[in-house]
């Protein structure tokens, strides 16, 4: 049986970003067919127990002393994967998956595989950052810096990637050419569209205890990050949009990050603090019971690869409404409204236009349940990864 190194040691915080939940999730099933091994940060060790993902070669390589402070972050963990790197052993027939794209978790990889050319380097690339100058950029005003730190900390992983990987995972379609060299065709730029534990779900539909529509408690929810690209600024306005029309409508929130104050400012100056609930970061039957309490899924990303979180939701049969981002047009065909990019007074009448039609509803809810049963699957997709991934 083969070695797998996973590498993630750029994990912070106790939020799940989606590369987190794919490497997790792949972990776990491929148990049973490669010798899993993972290197991961302090913090990111605590998410991998959280998760279920309790290896017995599960070692901590760089701990949280710098953490909250992002550039002196970065710098220790980038030294700290350097050192571990250069003493990991392998061997000719092994893996390696770099779980990021962020430095801490391509360099040692790149280190290990000019150490021992014969492994195959696993690159997992999920999202290209935004140029600074372009106007899609979620980062405006005072966080241009941030946005131009994020993309030019990027090109060194790219270069490395591009030039030294023998695959590349990355999230969508569109981002499969920049991989294709000479040397790598395009089966070996591989799109892992991540992917929905239904069996939950499943379960909770064959219980007949489903909530009807009328008493559920939120006519929304939102789930993800709490981050410029994904729109969370944006909802905010949105959904005073809504409260104008529909006065008692209400919004979860389940996520966390870098704007949490800020998100919580915007609610009480636009004064709709009674029409939206924050959970923070919630998981497993905790996020399953909002879920059923949801009339629909709200993805309001402004700069996306693809996008898991709306698909978790939508396999509890709530239909989406987001942005006509081009990344959204091979993950979610169907069980969805797409919103001409950025119109927010749109995005707010798609809410009302779904909410208020109950067969229109119907119809997008049935959709999104069969779109993830079909293409969603973990199940299906891990073993459908391993396979393009072990015959390249």
């Amino acid at each position: 049986m083969k070695n797998l190194f996973i590498i993630a040691n750029w994990m912070q915080g106790t939020a799940l970003s989606g590369g987190d939940r794919i490497f997790i999730e792949l972990a776990k099933r491929w148990g049973n067919k490669l010798n899993v091994s993972l290197f991961v940060s302090k913090e990111g060790n605590q998410i991998c127990c959280r998760e279920g993902l309790n290896l017995a070669n599960q070692k901590i390589w760089a701990s949280d002393i710098f953490s909250g402070n992002r550039l002196s972050d970065g710098v220790y963990r980038t030294l700290n994967s350097i050192f571990h790197a250069l003493c990991v052993t392998t061997s000719q027939e092994d893996i390696i998956l770099s779980s990021s794209d962020f430095i801490p978790d391509s360099l040692p990889a790149f280190i290990i595989k000019l150490r021992n050319p014969k492994v195959k380097w696993i690159a997992s690339f999920y999202l290209f950052a935004p140029r600074p100058w372009k106007k899609n950029s979620p980062y405006k005003g005072t966080k241009r810096v941030i946005g131009l730190m994020y993309w030019l900390s990027q090109i060194p992983a790219y270069y490395m990637i591009k030039k030294f990987a023998d695959l590349v995972f990355v999230t969508s379609q569109p981002d499969v050419n920049p991989f294709i060299t000479k040397k790598r065709p395009a089966n070996k730029v591989i799109v892992v569209q991540g992917g929905v534990d239904t069996s939950y779900a499943r379960e909770y539909f064959k219980s007949r205890e489903v909530t009807p529509i009328e008493e559920r408690k939120y006519d929304a929810c939102f789930v993800g990050r709490f981050h410029y690209q994904k729109g969370v600024l944006e909802l905010i306005q949105i959904w005073r949009e809504v409260c104008k029309k529909r006065s008692q409508c209400r919004l979860a929130m389940i996520g966390t990050g870098p704007l949490d104050q800020k998100i919580k400012r915007t609610i009480n100056q636009l004064k709709i603090k009674d029409n939206i609930d924050l959970f923070g970061f919630m998981d497993g039957s905790d996020k399953f019971d909002v879920f059923k309490q949801s009339k629909i899924v709200v993805h309001p990303a402004t700069y996306d690869s693809g996008g898991m979180a709306p698909a978790e939701a939508m396999a509890w049969g709530l239909p989406g409404v987001g942005f006509d981002l081009e990344a959204l047009k091979t993950y979610y065909p169907k069980g969805m409204i797409k919103t001409r990019c950025f119109n927010m007074t749109e995005f707010a009448e798609n809410i009302i236009h779904l909410l208020s039609n109950p067969n229109y509803y119907q119809m997008l809810s049935k959709e999104a349940v069969q779109l993830i049963n079909e293409q969603w699957d973990w199940e299906k997709q891990a073993q459908n990864i391993f396979d393009k991934s072990t015959s390249c």
